[in-house]
């Protein structure tokens, strides 16, 4: 069985970010969508347990892919859920950099892991969660760029009529 793991803050999930699990999900036979928790960091505009409850809701198409949590090293996780891969996401070149270096890092401390690169589909090459979180604080369109479910969560969360 190959084992993928996809680690990320999801805060909150995007359409970019549902676009690689789709796809990864297609490459392993298990998927963990892993979301990061820093004590260091605080919490983010939902707390882990409300990010986690919308990435579930956003990947119940999924049978093979599911949601947990994890704190510290990445490689750590990924030794304990016996994990093949790590799948990470590229949006642009900038992003290729700090991510080959983490790979690099990952690989020299767990070096059965591999590290896959996924780049986003074009039309997602400039989303990320902070720029949903700001056009959420500042009253922009966000829904297309996050699942139905998790469009309804922040208008909950930020009490505003649909745009």
């Amino acid at each position: 069985m190959k084992i993928g793991v996809y680690p990320g803050s999801f805060d909150p999930i995007t359409k970019g970010h549902m676009d690689i699990i789709e796809r990864a999900a297609k490459l392993v036979d298990l998927l963990y969508v892993s979301v990061l928790t820093n004590p260091h960091k605080g919490e983010g505009m939902f707390k882990t347990e409300e990010r986690m409850e919308l990435i579930e809701k956003s990947i119940s198409h999924l049978p093979n892919v599911k949601v947990e949590t994890f704190s510290g090293l990445l490689v750590d996780y990924a030794k304990a859920k016996d994990a093949d891969v790590i799948i990470r996401g590229l949006r642009a070149v900038t992003d290729f950099e700090y991510e080959m270096q983490m790979a690099q890092i990952n690989k020299s401390l767990l070096p059965r892991v591999e590290t896959i690169f996924l780049v986003t589909n074009a039309q997602y090459s400039f989303l990320s969660s902070s720029s949903v979180r700001e056009l959420v604080r500042f009253n922009g369109r966000f829904h297309e760029l996050v699942p139905e479910y998790v469009a309804g969560a922040l208008e909950k969360r930020f009490k505003r009529e649909e745009m």
